[in-house]
């Protein structure tokens, strides 16, 4: 048996006592027989008049029926049992249900197809024996009359069953179960006691308690992570030193605004005074930039370098792809040279000379912001005083990336950034030890791109608008998505397409882009079609990060509803990057309404951050993050979308403890709930049943 348990996750007592009910059947609803209703969750008292067994026709089944009365009618519970003879079957169910015992039958009422008479569907028997009425409304059972646990199974393990093992463990060894959490906690935040919450989630008396004691094990799941988190961050401050950088009013970042051909937006402004406080404060910055696509962040980034550049230092910035690199460091070229200073570009590809090279101008000082993939990493690149990295797509990098990068200077500060909104519930859940800046507001004069959902037989209209498009100079994308998360399967349903499009459309000149292609025969793709020489650029969703050109106006999505909510946003953020009006087409040929409903939403805004919480809420953290995302904790009870108010509380919590006992001195209780479960053996949570 504790193989069987083994295999839904429970090794220990606290591993049983925490696998909690996936929902609760209502069968508190007590009625007489004359007053069912279909569909109703009811439990009734009743007499047994008789037990009955017949063979199906299919002979593999045996069909056995207990008809319960109670004066007022009579209903059936129907059982199907395979491989049984009628006799046996007969015999075994008249020993467990003798006729003429009283019973408490709870289940959701249907009507036989055949007799038409009420049946108890998926019903839970009782046996009281021959009782008073008086007494049969006082006998309680785990498993009927009651708002009754349904739980995760396993081959070999039934619900009764396991209603009894986790009871038995509730009564041992409830005594021996400690609140982590102290008294003015639970009072300030009115929750229930531990040992409470755990038993009342498995076995409430109402609906209400059920939720108080759900609210209490989620809170303790939260604040869990979030003391790690507010700890860790502690730890952090203790250990790392901070150059404290100080913003001169008249200095580099003062000029660099004065150049530049636009106003800063209000949200631009907000999230540099708040890298500005941090460059300057004693203590490290720990934060992260959130900015939709075309909201600002590279500017805001390189006003942080320039800060950093005016009190001596150099920076460094790190971004997953060749592209992306190649963006920033133009985009940096063409802003710093005015102010005098100079970047340089780091990418694996360059030739041994290139290479050796800006390594020395790196190495002396000369280069003030070095730009590149993971070749910036390589040993042989020493700067002569980093002083500030920025991590671009942090995501996209592992920790031992990003500690090798620090490891090039005694104590660079370090800012992370990120073009996919991270939900703010999912940012607190994973990113909790860092401050979160969101530049929410895209620069005056952008268009919202305007998306359709399309079906494949609306192509010809859309292609009818996508040559007319062409016609007067713009160019397109054409995205298909990763096929059984094979590149190579990708590239060439990618590739096949391609050949279609180019003998249906002769006028046109195709590009085609995919992840089997060499960097070098990428970056020629990518350039060739930046300078116009290719109409439309078909692609695999190698594209989703960083490719900037302005002039395309129009992206296809092809099977739409293979990708995520985030993920299409993404890839509709590759147009509307100049003035012009941009369009995005989502082709779908799903006929499922949740599908349709789902793409729907991009349809109705062009809000990263609310793309990014309708994504969370439907397919939950993690598909969202996608499953082999690190970083995300396992939460068992705790729903993001739901439980923001109790996420809040929790982290304000954790915070307030860890700044009053760092060390949580005070409080062993906490001290357990970060870093232990309670073990006991195997052995000991079979004896508990």
């Amino acid at each position: 048996m504790s193989g069987t348990l083994a295999k839904v996750g429970i090794h220990t007592v606290m591993d049983l006592l925490k696998h909690y009910p996936r929902r609760h059947l209502d069968f508190q609803n007590r009625l007489k027989i004359c007053d069912l209703e279909e569909d109703q969750e009811v439990s009734i008292f009743g007499t047994i008049q008789s037990v009955s067994a017949f063979q199906s026709k299919k002979r593999s089944v045996s069909v056995m029926t207990v008809l319960i009365a109670d004066g007022t009618g009579s209903v059936g519970i129907t059982r199907f049992v395979g491989g049984k003879s009628n006799k046996y079957l007969l015999e075994r169910y008249k020993q467990q249900f003798p006729k003429g015992a009283q019973v408490m039958a709870s289940g959701v009422v249907e009507r036989d197809r055949f007799s038409k008479r009420f049946q108890l569907k998926n019903a839970e028997v009782e046996v009281l024996g021959l009782l008073s009425d008086q007494a049969e409304d006082s006998r309680t059972s785990l498993h009927a009359g009651r708002l009754v646990p349904v739980y995760p199974l396993t081959e070999g393990l039934s619900l009764r069953h396991l209603r009894t093992v986790i009871h038995n463990a509730l009564e041992k060894y409830d005594r021996g179960l400690k609140d982590p959490l102290p008294d003015f906690v639970l009072s300030q935040l009115n929750l229930m006691r531990f040992k409470d919450a755990l038993r009342t989630i498995h076995f409430p008396d109402d609906i209400v308690t059920k939720d108080e004691a759900r609210r209490r094990l989620v809170f303790d799941e939260l604040f869990g992570i979030q003391l790690q988190l507010a700890h860790r961050r502690y730890k952090f401050d203790q250990t790392e030193t901070a150059l404290e950088m100080e913003c001169k009013s008249d200095g580099l970042v003062a000029k660099l605004k004065e150049s530049l051909p636009f106003t800063l937006t209000g949200a631009q402004e907000r999230v540099f005074r708040e890298i500005s406080r941090d460059l300057s404060s004693a203590k490290p910055m720990h934060r992260l930039v959130q900015g939709d696509v075309g909201s600002g962040k590279t500017v805001v980034a390189l006003m942080a370098f320039l800060v950093a550049i005016e009190n001596g230092f150099q920076g460094a910035m790190m971004a997953p792809t060749e592209i992306l690199a190649e963006q920033h460091y133009r985009q940096f070229q063409r802003l710093l040279t005015p102010l005098g200073l100079r970047c340089a570009l780091v990418l694996g590809k360059q030739g041994v000379k290139q290479r050796r090279e800006i390594h020395q101008e790196i190495l002396s000082g000369q280069v003030h912001i070095a730009v590149g993939t993971h070749a910036l990493i390589e040993d042989k690149v020493e700067f002569n005083n980093l002083g500030l990295i920025i991590i671009d797509e942090q995501h996209r990098f592992g920790v031992k990336q990003r500690a090798r990068l620090k490891a090039k200077s005694q104590s660079p500060e370090l800012l992370t950034m990120t073009a996919t909104p991270i939900p703010r519930t999912l940012a607190m859940t994973m990113h909790g030890d860092l401050d979160v800046s969101e530049i929410d507001e895209l620069p005056p004069g952008r268009k919202p791109i305007k998306t359709s959902l399309l079906r494949p037989s609306q192509k010809r209209e859309m292609w009818d608008f996508v040559l007319k498009e062409v016609e007067t100079g713009r160019q397109v994308y054409i995205v298909f998505p990763l096929i059984d998360e094979s590149e190579s399967l990708s590239a060439k349903a990618a590739t096949a397409e391609f050949e279609k499009l180019v003998k249906k459309f002769p006028k046109l000149k195709f590009g085609l882009m995919h992840g089997k292609l060499k960097p070098k025969e990428k970056d020629e793709v990518m350039e060739q079609f930046r300078d116009g020489e290719y109409h439309v650029l078909v692609s695999t969703t190698v594209i989703e990060v960083g490719v900037d050109v302005p002039n395309s106006t129009i992206m296809i999505i092809e099977n739409a509803d293979r990708f995520g909510l985030a993920q299409l946003h993404q890839l509709r953020g590759r147009v509307g990057r100049g003035s012009d009006q941009s369009y995005c087409f989502l082709v779908s040929d799903s006929k499922s309404q949740s599908t349709r409903e789902r793409l729907e939403i991009l349809t109705l805004t062009n809000d990263g951050f609310v793309v990014a919480e309708k994504d969370l809420e439907i397919r939950g953290p993690g598909e969202f993050m996608g499953f082999k995302q690190s970083g995300l904790p396992d939460l068992v009870l705790a729903d993001l979308v739901q439980d923001a108010k109790i996420l809040e509380d929790a982290r304000n919590t954790a915070i307030a403890i860890v700044k009053e006992d760092p060390e949580l001195e005070n409080y062993p209780g906490l001290k357990k709930l970060i870093a232990q479960k309670v073990s006991m053996t195997e052995a000991e949570v079979m004896r508990s049943g």
